[in-house]
């Protein structure tokens, strides 16, 4: 039987592709060093070797079955790194000198060359798909451990070659390709290892003694398999390219396990007592049978063997039950047609092999990056970036809102004050120590009393400095009077206009600081008892306190005040949770980089971008609902702000509090200088009252 290997359990397993060898090395060497450089070329010397080893041991195949396994993985996962790095075709400024050359698997006489490496790829899934069929015919299903094996192995069979017909078969397809990696061979394989994986779980539920029904209803889905591949196989291009012996075997299994259905479902009615449905089942499963085997030519022995012993389990019972149906029962045989059909139940399913040859990972050639790549990534950055914008603005919007509210609604001030913590904001406490420091009230009065002292002295200083230049006047107008036009010096009021002006302005900021002065002497007079307060240390002693009423008409002060300070405690842990997802958005942009999956991907870019940018949507979720939940909460606290607030008699305590706050004191000195031949300055400390 070409390309199928038999044992005594009757299953098959696939022969791999033979190839020519290829010199990889050169061809990718050159192309480096033409297009990007001599260096690069070098550094990727290991690489470059590394492939060509990996494609000489596949040309061999000589390894063990699951070392070959292994190899061909990687070596697939070096071709999805070369793919998006080394353009293969004829065209010239491409690798054109590489030409791949595989033969059919099943009909060993034919080939196909093709520039491709998709082609490539498709006869490495080809071989994955192969080696793990033997490895699973190759398991010994006499035992728990082997059956469990050999079931895993057709499993990852059947994942091979549905990858290969879903990712990679239209892409090596074409009059130059082989059939048997087109798209209805693929999925026909598939088909022929799920129908033999699942037949290893009827041959386990044989050993574990399960109920008849579950034992119909798992062989029913193995006939099913088999009837799926068998109709592949009779349909173009796969009815010309397989030998009969494969459509004869794959016919013969399906209507194998659906008589074994019939058959299991049979012992069930049995039991029943409902011989009717019994022996209809039974002839239904007879029949199969017989029509099977008559196109069953050239199928091996022990599946014969396996059939022909089926069919007399069947007419022994069929025997049975027509005469005790004749003696006892005498009930009408329903026709085949009229039955339902079988349930069946699948237990097994095509492996993804996605995972295990993904490329992603890998660091072969890592730094040869296309300018493709290198855009795309760019892109990428982008896309990411304004979702990074975007949630971290909803974040700190929401932190603003809470402080705004909160603070529209005095808390957590209000029941700070109830429990005699009342504070100052700190701007205003800053002021306040600033005038404690400098003497508080009496600092005050030393203040005005010094600016009266100084105030005396500048304007003393200004009438000598007055005087003098009224005397230099008079000496001038004696000389001239005395010499004529003797006296050649400038007349002593254009000297000294300038100082004239100056001592004119440094009198009016003297009486204007005099008049400001006073404003101030009268401020502080009349709010001497209001700044006593001044003098407390620390200031916030001397300020009102919100205590418990003293006639209430709500006895649950205690409750109201516990359930604010507790929606207050939810609003600060919203807030922390805010600061983690901002830190995590963060952190995974910070691990992001896909490079190595665009570099490695196949498929669209916009379907990659989407596929990585959805890891962000649960942490974009969390950011929504804890908006939500701010939303609500902020609800929640005005409600019971608003009782808190009633129940204290809030609104008089605010106004106390507003009458303390009232009050704000700052220092700023200005200083004059005039004079060229005198230092005379001007002194004045500015006290302002807020």
């Amino acid at each position: 039987m070409a390309a199928m290997t038999a044992t005594i359990n009757v299953m098959l397993a696939i022969h791999g592709k033979k190839t020519t060898p290829i010199d990889l090395y050169k061809p990718l060497r050159h192309y480096i060093a033409q297009h990007y450089s001599e260096r690069e070329a070098q550094d990727a010397e290991e690489d470059l070797q590394a492939v060509q080893h990996m494609r000489t041991d596949i040309e061999r195949a000589s390894d063990a079955l699951e070392a070959r396994r292994d190899l061909l993985q990687q070596y697939f996962r070096a071709l999805s790194v070369m793919e998006s790095r080394f353009p293969i075709s004829n065209e010239k400024e491409h690798v054109n000198t590489l030409y791949f050359t595989w033969y059919d698997a099943f009909k060993p006489g034919k080939k196909a060359t093709q520039q491709n490496i998709h082609f490539e790829k498709a006869a490495i899934a080809f071989n994955l798909g192969a080696v793990q069929s033997q490895i699973a015919l190759a398991a010994d299903r006499s035992s728990p451990n082997g059956l469990k094996q050999a079931c895993n192995s057709f499993q990852f069979a059947a994942g091979a070659f549905s990858f290969l017909r879903d990712n990679i078969s239209m892409k090596a397809s074409g009059s130059s390709s082989t059939v048997d990696i087109s798209v209805e061979c693929a999925g026909m394989l598939e088909r022929l290892m799920l129908a033999q994986a699942q037949e290893c779980f009827y041959e386990k539920v044989l050993v574990d003694n399960k109920p008849s029904s579950l034992c119909s209803k798992v062989a029913k889905q193995v006939g099913l398999y088999y009837e799926e591949a068998y109709a592949a196989l009779i349909l173009p291009p796969l009815n010309q390219h397989f030998d009969r012996t494969w459509i004869a075997h794959v016919q013969l299994k399906a209507a194998q396990f659906h008589a074994e259905a019939c058959y299991r479902v049979a012992l069930q009615l049995h039991d029943q007592e409902n011989v009717a449905e019994e022996i209809a089942r039974l002839k239904a499963a007879g029949n199969m049978l017989s029509e099977a085997k008559k196109s069953g030519k050239g199928v091996v022995g022990p599946l014969l063997d396996a059939v022909s012993k089926l069919e007399a389990n069947i007419n022994r019972n069929l025997d049975r039950a027509v005469k005790e149906n004749d003696r006892v029962y005498l009930m009408r045989i329903p026709p085949v047609e009229s039955l339902p059909s079988l349930p069946a139940a699948s237990l097994v399913k095509s492996a993804a092999v996605g995972e295990l040859l993904d490329a992603s990972k890998e660091k072969m050639f890592a730094g040869l990056v296309p300018d493709s790549s290198a855009k795309a990534l760019s892109k990428y950055t982008e896309m990411l970036d304004e979702v990074i914008r975007v949630q971290a603005e909803k974040l700190q919007q929401e932190s603003e809102i809470a402080r705004v509210k909160l603070r529209e609604m005095n808390l957590p001030d209000s029941l700070l004050s109830l429990e005699g913590s009342t504070s100052l904001p700190e701007h205003i406490r800053d002021e306040v120590e600033a005038v404690q420091i400098d003497g508080g009230p009496a600092g005050f009065e030393a203040e005005m009393r010094q600016l009266k002292d100084l105030r005396r002295v500048n304007e003393e200083l200004l009438v000598q400095t007055e005087e003098i230049l009224e005397e230099e006047a008079r000496e001038d107008a004696q000389v001239r009077t005395q010499f004529g036009t003797r006296w050649t010096r400038p007349q002593s009021s254009t000297l000294t206009k300038s100082l004239h002006d100056r001592a004119n302005g440094f009198a009016a900021n003297l009486k204007q600081a005099a008049e400001s002065d006073a404003r101030i002497g009268r401020t502080i007079r009349d709010n001497a008892p209001l700044m006593a307060i001044l003098n407390a240390r620390p200031i916030e002693a001397s300020l009102p306190t919100l205590g418990r009423p003293i006639l209430s008409l709500n006895q649950n002060e205690d409750a109201i005040v516990g359930t604010l300070r507790q929606k207050l405690a939810e609003l600060e842990m919203l807030g922390s949770e805010r600061a983690g997802l901002e830190d995590m958005l963060k952190d995974m942009k910070r691990k992001d980089n896909i490079l190595p999956k665009l570099m490695t991907t196949s498929g669209s870019y916009e379907d990659l971008f989407k596929k990585e940018l959805a890891k962000y949507d649960p942490v974009c979720a969390e950011v929504a609902h804890n908006v939500e939940a701010q939303e609500r909460l902020i609800q929640q606290i005005k409600a019971a702000n608003d009782a808190f607030a009633t129940t204290f008699n809030l609104q008089e305590y605010l106004g106390e509090l507003l009458f303390s706050h009232s009050f704000s004191f700052s220092f700023g000195k200005v200083v004059f200088f005039v004079g060229e031949e005198y230092d005379i300055f001007f002194h004045a400390n500015i006290i302002v009252v807020v």
